[in-house]
């Protein structure tokens, strides 16, 4: 059951999903003990910020690729 709570709480994590939603869902007593107890990111998220950055400067590919 702690895997799968885990999972919910990185996934709706990685998806952008507030710290204080997400405290809530989990029935946190605050905020502040989420962050600490589901710190980890999905390997998605490297690449999403990436891809973030990217867009952010007209970059349209990678540069490896390109």
């Amino acid at each position: 059951m702690y895997v799968l709570r885990h999972t919910y709480a990185s996934v709706l994590r990685d998806a952008g999903e507030s710290i204080k939603a997400l405290s809530l869902y989990l029935g946190h007593a605050g905020p502040g003990f989420t962050p600490r107890t589901y710190t980890r990111l999905l390997p998605a998220s490297e690449d999403r910020t990436r891809r973030a950055i990217d867009r952010a400067f007209g970059f349209t590919a990678d540069p490896v690729d390109a």
